[in-house]
């Protein structure tokens, strides 16, 4: 029985580029959605940029034109580098749509019938020069838990904590730098603490394998035990200025970007089904019997598996068959980074002349349906690919094509009884399993170990040999046309993954669109191939090397100073701000700024365990002069204290005293570590012997 299915991957921000962790999604879902196909179901991909909130304004505003022309701009950026990777959707629209608003406004109109929207006042930071309420990612000071500056307003990269932006130490305004004033204002809540939405979501995060075993454990930490109520109602409103939908009734209010962010899947296809004449009801209604699933990041798992399925459930809307969420990309074993050259737009990787379906098929190697991140190791992309595509699969058609064409006219003899073949048309329903479980590592494996087979019949067969002796045509004839009845099948297999070479290999075989079940069946005698040209290129390790060189020197000045690249390997729709990072020096300093940090020589006089502390240290420092310091040291993963007592080090003298549940800290003593991983641990700085407490280091 023909299935009914719709696919959606998570809307991509229209604040950025599309870069090769983005990728990773779009490539696992597109390759489904093929597969789909191939298994002759009727399956619809559609997608969106998410173009609402206050980044999109801001970013607007600082290149002096509209939102609109902003986000239709980057509309043909994103639909341009989806198409350069074969990313193949029946539809990619816009957020900012009629049908988007239309279905915003309904789901709010359902909630609020159903007594689920609750408004109530809350203080909020607000800019006074820009005139508009902060989002927590626009604030910035000094964190509440550790005092490293320069933190944002909801959590901290120095030590990890989380808080609320009113719990910031001298707190500005990241677009203005303003000091922001703590303002009332009404907002709008989804009472997603209701014990309706916490029935409902205990029952679907645990029910008919939605989600994976991973994604479930994890939401049971949120939703808690029976009778705990974790959950926390949801802020859906944003006051203006603000770019995206007003709400309905609530004139300077409007809907948070994600609320309408997953809506938008109901939009784009709203608007598919106006061209292709599809019934929208059949796919959305409550009791539908279609299937749909979304394909997301691990990082919005949230949104997707608690906010998402609760509204849809409650405004009389199904919810999704499953949630497939898979993890974060990284390049050579750590994050991607701007400074080392391994932030690698898609634009980039194409511009550079590299293969996107190199990429492909690397992606599918690593891919196995689970959350587990997935490195692109560049020499392993490198050998994988030369190895596998060109040295397995393409040899086969390379090796045999040549005689069909130069001694038998282009056309193929009877396939025998092979008992390759016929293990290899057999193995279609094992790698179907493969694909529709996304375990496509194992499909890969299954394919190669399959070519392997293959290339030992054909060097057993010798073809190149028995083409030099007299009489042996009809032996020759029978071991190339069998050699390229093999590689027809691993055409069919290997064309989820790679559309556009395979559509080479069908032209050259002169067949039909492989189907899956074209397994089943074998070319007739006398089926007149075409003349064989080189399929695909191997990889020159230099276009590697070229690339990550092009993308570390194509760093330029940020284009907005507020917005900074935190998570790069997984850039999603939320409502951070996004900045290139520029270098890893940059923004410089003065020789002036250096000199107010007043660095200065310590002895560790005693140094012990603090009581109810897993990271500190408690360190008395003798900087000289009779003076002691008392300073709360992170350092306790590295260091015992035993081994501390005497060393020298360095200190921040002129550091404000900081108040600590502890006690006071009256200084920072430095160390370094590596941000990258690749050295993990501590190392405290120590001056050469000679040193004494109290000299400036300058």
């Amino acid at each position: 029985m023909t299935r009914k299915i719709l696919v959606t991957s998570a809307l991509p921000y229209a604040n950025g580029a599309i870069h090769l962790g983005h990728l990773v999604e779009y490539i696992q879902t597109d390759i489904w959605v093929r597969f789909q196909k191939m298994r002759g179901n009727e399956c619809w991909y559609v997608c969106a940029d998410d173009t609402h909130g206050t980044p999109i304004m801001l970013r607007a505003e600082k290149e002096g034109i509209t939102p609109e022309e902003l986000i239709a701009r980057v509309h043909g950026e994103h639909s341009r580098d989806f198409a350069g990777f074969h990313v193949a959707f029946d539809n990619y629209y816009s957020t900012h749509s009629d049908e988007t608003r239309f279905f915003a406004n309904d789901i709010y109109g359902k909630l609020q019938a159903a007594r689920l929207i609750e408004v109530r006042s809350i203080e909020q930071f607000f800019d006074p020069v820009k005139q508009m309420f902060l989002p927590d990612r626009f604030i910035k000071g000094e964190c509440p838990k550790c005092g490293a500056l320069d933190q944002y307003g909801d959590s901290c990269e120095s030590c990890g904590a989380a808080y609320a932006p009113t719990d910031l130490k001298n707190p500005v305004s990241a677009v203005s730098g303003a000091k922001p004033e703590l303002k009332s204002s009404d907002h709008y809540f989804f009472k997603l603490s209701d014990p309706r939405c916490q029935a409902f979501l205990r029952q679907w995060t645990q029910g008919e394998d939605r989600l994976q075993t991973e994604a479930s454990n994890k939401l049971q930490e949120w939703l808690g035990t029976p009778g705990e109520n974790k959950l926390t109602d949801w802020d859906i409103s944003r006051d203006a200025p603000y770019f995206g939908f007003e709400i309905p009734g609530a004139p300077g209010k409007y809907f948070y970007v994600w609320l309408d962010a997953p809506i938008g899947y109901m939009g784009s296809f709203k608007n598919l089904c106006a061209r292709k004449n599809l019934d929208f009801d059949e796919y959305w209604k409550q009791d539908s019997k279609t299937e749909l699933y979304h394909f997301i990041g691990k990082d919005i798992l949230y949104f997707h598996a608690l906010f998402w399925p609760a509204e849809l459930e409650h405004a009389g809307y199904r919810t999704p068959t499953k949630v497939f969420a898979h993890g974060f990309l990284t390049v050579d074993g750590s994050k991607m980074s701007k400074s080392r050259g391994t932030f690698i737009t898609a634009e980039s990787y194409l511009q550079q002349g590299l293969n996107p379906e190199w990429l492909r098929y690397y992606f599918a190697a690593k891919l196995n349906g689970t959350m587990e991140d997935i490195d692109l190791n560049l020499d392993d992309f490198v050998a994988r690919v030369n190895s596998d595509l060109i040295g397995k699969y393409i040899n086969i058609a390379s090796r045999c094509a040549g005689f069909i064409t130069k001694r038998f006219d282009g056309k193929l003899a009877k396939v025998e009884r092979n008992s390759i073949v016929e293990e290899m048309a057999g193995a279609a329903e094992t790698i179907a399993q493969c694909y529709e479980a996304r375990d496509f590592a194992r499909a890969v494996r299954e394919i190669m170990a399959l070519a392997d087979k293959a290339n030992v019949f054909i060097a057993n067969a010798k073809p190149w040999e028995v083409a030099k002796q007299e009489g042996k045509d009809e032996l020759l004839h029978s071991i190339c046309t069998e050699g390229l009845a093999m590689f027809r099948l691993l055409s069919l297999y290997l064309k989820p993954i790679l559309p556009k070479l395979v559509q080479r290999a069908e032209e050259f075989l002169n067949v039909a669109p492989l189907h899956w079940q074209d397994a089943g069946f074998q070319l007739p005698v006398h089926h007149l191939i075409n003349p064989y040209e080189h399929l695909m290129q191997r990889i020159d390790p230099k276009l590697t090397e070229a690339l990550v060189a092009a993308n570390r020197e194509s760093l330029a000045p940020a284009a907005d100073s507020h917005s900074q690249q935190r998570h790069a390997e997984h850039q999603q729709h939320t409502e951070n701000v996004v900045q290139a990072e520029t270098s890893p020096w940059e923004p410089f300093i003065s020789i002036d700024d250096f000199s107010k940090v007043d660095l200065r020589i310590a002895r560790i006089a005693d140094a012990k365990h603090v009581e109810g502390a897993d990271k500190l240290i408690q360190l008395t420092l003798d900087v000289g002069n009779g003076e002691t310091r008392n300073v709360f040291a992170g350092i306790k993963s590295a260091y015992d204290p035993a081994t501390l007592v005497g060393r020298l080090t360095v200190m921040v003298a002129n550091l404000a005293p900081r108040k600590m549940k502890f006690g006071m800290s009256e200084g920072m003593v430095l160390a370094a570590s590596d941000t990258d991983g690749k050295t993990p641990g501590l190392f405290l700085l120590s001056p050469d012997s000679g040193a004494q407490p109290g000299m400036r280091v300058k």
